[in-house]
C-alpha cells in the first residue's frame, strides 16, 4: 500500500512537472508577431461558465490596429494597469512584493501585481485561477512573450483580448458598447474610465455611477494631466461631448455585478511620460490613433 502511494505521487509529480514545462514550447508565442489570436483562453473560460450557468450569452469583439486606437487609451490603460511597462522585462518586482506582503497579510492569494505582459499570457494561454501551478505557467508564456514581441504588438494585443464587460472583449468592441463610437475617437475622460474598470470588468460599468469608478479614473484622468497627456482645451475640441448609449444597445450586453474589489493604480510618474506632447503629436506617439476615416466592419459576435 506504501509503495502505491509512493508510485501515484511520483507520477503526479511527473505530469505536473510535464504540464510546465510544455509550457516553454507551445503554444508558438512567436506566431503572435503577425497573427491576431481567434478566441483566447479566457474566452473560451467565459463560454464554458454562462454554459454551466444556463446564460445566451455570446463573445463580442473587433479586431483593431493599435494605430485605430485613441492615444488616451494606450497612456490611461498603461497608467492604470502598468505604469512601469516600457522599463520592465514582464515582472514589476516592487508590484509582485506589494501584492505578496498583502496576501500574507491578509492570508489569501487576492492581490494584483501583474503586468500587462502578464495579463496577456493569463487572458491568451490561462485560467483566472490563482492556483501556484497556473502562476507558474503565467510566468514562463509572459517571459516568451516578452521576448519573442515588441513593447507595441504586446500592447497591441493586450488592448484587443482584456474583457471590458460581460462578453465584451476588445476596446472596440468596449469603444462602441458603452460609447457609440470607434476606438480612435474616445476621449481622454472616456478612455480614464474604461482603464478604471480593468481590474473587475464584470462589477463595474464605465458608464455607471459607481464611486469606486469615478475615483479610480478621476485618479488616472488626473495623472494624464499633470504628465501633459491631456491639454483640456484641445481635448474638448478634437473629442466634444456626446451622449452615451445605452449599455444594451447595438454590442452586446449590460454588465453583471459581480466580482472582488480591484486595486489602485500607483501614482509614480514612469520617466518616459515626464515630458509633455504637443497636442497633434498625441496622434504618433507609442503607437498613436490615426486619423484616417475608414469604413468599419461589424462587430464580431461568436
Amino acid at each position: 500500500m506504501k509503495r502505491l502511494a509512493i508510485a501515484s505521487l511520483v507520477i503526479l509529480i511527473f505530469v505536473i512537472a510535464a504540464d510546465i514545462l510544455i509550457c516553454f514550447v507551445y503554444p508558438d508565442v512567436g506566431q503572435l508577431a503577425q497573427d491576431h489570436p481567434d478566441k483566447t483562453a479566457f474566452m473560451r473560460y467565459r463560454e464554458r461558465q454562462w454554459i454551466k450557468e444556463g446564460r445566451d450569452m455570446h463573445i463580442t469583439k473587433k479586431w483593431v490596429p493599435l494605430r485605430k486606437v485613441s492615444p488616451y487609451v494606450i497612456k490611461a490603460v498603461l497608467i492604470g494597469e502598468d505604469d512601469k511597462f516600457w522599463h520592465h522585462d514582464g515582472f514589476d518586482y516592487e508590484g509582485i512584493e506589494r501584492a505578496l506582503k498583502t496576501d500574507i497579510k491578509e492570508r489569501k492569494l487576492a492581490a494584483g501585481g501583474s503586468t500587462i505582459s502578464q495579463q496577456l499570457a493569463k487572458n491568451l494561454y490561462l485560467s483566472p485561477s490563482k492556483n501556484p501551478i497556473r502562476k507558474i505557467k503565467e510566468a514562463i508564456y509572459t517571459w516568451r512573450i516578452e521576448k519573442s514581441l515588441s513593447k507595441r504588438r504586446i500592447v497591441e494585443l493586450y488592448l484587443n483580448s482584456a474583457e471590458w464587460g460581460d462578453g465584451i472583449f476588445g476596446i472596440e468592441a468596449a469603444s462602441r458598447h458603452y460609447y457609440g463610437k470607434h476606438a480612435r475617437n474616445l476621449s481622454a475622460r472616456e478612455a480614464a474610465r474604461l482603464a478604471a474598470v480593468l481590474p473587475n470588468p464584470i462589477r463595474f460599468d464605465p458608464t455607471g455611477n459607481q464611486r469606486y469608478v469615478r475615483n479610480r479614473s478621476r485618479h488616472i484622468y488626473r495623472i494624464m494631466l499633470r504628465r501633459g497627456i491631456v491639454i483640456p482645451d484641445f481635448d474638448a475640441v478634437m473629442h466634444p461631448s456626446t451622449p452615451e448609449v445605452p449599455a444594451d444597445a447595438d454590442l452586446g450586453q449590460s454588465a453583471d455585478t459581480t466580482g472582488v474589489s480591484p486595486v489602485a493604480p500607483a501614482e509614480t510618474a514612469s520617466p518616459t511620460e515626464q515630458t509633455a506632447p504637443n497636442p497633434p503629436e498625441l496622434y504618433n506617439q507609442d503607437g498613436g490613433a490615426s486619423q484616417e476615416k475608414t469604413e468599419e466592419a461589424p462587430a464580431e459576435v461568436f
